[in-house]
């Protein structure tokens, strides 16, 4: 099971239908559970961070094996996020990825993650960057399957 935890719910249908068609097509893989937690609106943006840092740690386990998705992160390319995905799955880690507000993560996740991907040094907004995850891990699931999967 992966377990994707996402600050802020997603507004637009066009990404609804996007993020639903990747459930869809995930679901003959593994069990995918979102977490939506809502952001917040204070002035001061570590304040927001640590807010927003606060819901998400509610929804970690002690035994979640946590990869949050960050500017900061590793980048890797698709073949090694799939034997990536492959490694943790064959060792039995509870996976769960955490996707941050529009300012980020808070420290408090940071230090509690075991890895920190991420997918380019440019900025993306948190709701279609969900859409990208989602269609990196499900082209993850075809590359460890043998499985054609278009380019």
């Amino acid at each position: 099971m992966i377990k994707l935890l996402c600050v802020g719910k997603l507004k637009e249908k066009y990404f609804q239908d996007a993020v639903a068609e990747y459930e869809k097509r995930l679901s003959k893989y593994t069990k995918l559970r979102m977490i939506e937690v809502a952001d917040c609106s204070y002035d001061d943006i570590e304040k927001v961070k640590e807010k927003e840092g606060e819901e998400l740690l509610k929804h970690i386990d002690e035994r979640d094996y946590v990869i949050t998705l960050a500017i900061e992160g590793k980048q890797l390319d698709s073949l090694s996020f799939a034997k990536t995905l492959d490694q943790l799955e064959m060792q039995g880690k509870n996976l769960c990825f955490v996707i941050g507000g529009s300012y980020g993560l808070s420290s408090s996740v940071l230090k509690r993650s075991q890895m920190s991907l991420s997918f380019s040094s440019m900025t993306f907004p948190h709701q279609l960057f969900r859409v990208l995850f989602l269609e990196q891990l499900y082209r993850a699931y075809k590359i460890n399957n043998n499985e054609k999967y278009h380019k």
